[in-house]
């Protein structure tokens, strides 16, 4: 029975376990109109860097361009699920390189990180992808800019030579999570 001004459940799979059931309870709740498909806003807006600010928003369209599938603009469950494990992924491997607990990576943390995927860089290349991806100001960078950042400097150096020898390095080396789809980067480093 419907209510005034309630509006119907989202459209989707019913969850068969229960891990689908509580990614069907967090979609459903991300989902702010019910459309059965999640946007660019409403994802921005339900996650968080851990230190209450919202996720960058140039971020939240990098991982919907990776994980939208049908090419709609917008994610739907079966999309979500994967986009949920791969955030998680991500998570695990920033915290097992903020060294410090601090809830950003600094630069020395993220040059171990970045040693660890097998990326050897220079100190002027990391005192760029400092100032590119620090949006504090403090000279470090949050977790949803390292996701950011690893994965521009995967599409960067993965897309001119090796692209599938560098993928499996990445996804070998240390476990981090590896790109789904392709995505297209547009912001520059310089």
């Amino acid at each position: 029975m419907a209510y005034y001004g309630q509006q119907p459940p989202a459209a989707g799979p019913p969850p068969v376990d229960q891990t689908q059931q509580f990614l069907w309870g967090i979609f459903q709740k991300v989902d702010k109109d019910r459309s059965g498909a999640i946007t660019v806003d409403e994802l921005q807006s339900a996650l968080s860097n851990g230190s209450w600010t919202p996720f960058n928003p140039e971020t939240v369209r990098l991982m919907i361009g990776m994980f939208d599938r049908d090419r709609t603009g917008t994610i739907n469950f079966q999309e979500f699920g994967a986009l949920w494990k791969y955030v998680n992924d991500w998570q695990t491997t920033f915290r097992s390189y903020d060294k410090d607990n601090s809830g950003s990576i600094d630069r020395g943390e993220l040059k171990t990180a970045m040693a660890s995927f097998g990326y050897r860089l220079s100190d002027r290349f990391y005192d760029t992808l400092i100032r590119k991806f620090d949006r504090s100001g403090h000279g470090t960078v949050a977790f949803d800019d390292f996701i950011q950042c690893c994965v521009v400097i995967q599409v960067m150096l993965c897309s001119s030579f090796y692209h599938s020898r560098c993928l499996i390095i990445m996804k070998s080396t240390l476990g981090a999570p590896r790109m789904h789809g392709t995505a297209k980067y547009r912001g520059g480093l310089g």
